[in-house]
């Protein structure tokens, strides 16, 4: 899980293929917990708070 501050020195490309990446994890996070093979399942939360994280620094950078 990266910090906000990680987060706000990617361009924005790298935030862009940071978002997919992390959507994609939380999928599969998602199947695996539906499924009883995921271990820890603090790493859904962990997963949707970076990806709101990301999509903020976005909407930051849009409105800047």
């Amino acid at each position: 899980m990266l910090t906000s501050k990680e987060l706000r020195e990617l361009d924005d490309a790298k935030l862009n293929e940071k978002l997919v990446e992390t959507r994609q994890e939380l999928f599969g996070m998602r199947f695996k917990h539906a499924t009883a093979q995921l271990e820890n399942t603090m790493s859904l939360s962990g997963a949707k708070k970076t990806i709101a994280r990301i999509l903020t620094i976005q909407r930051e950078r849009q409105g800047a």
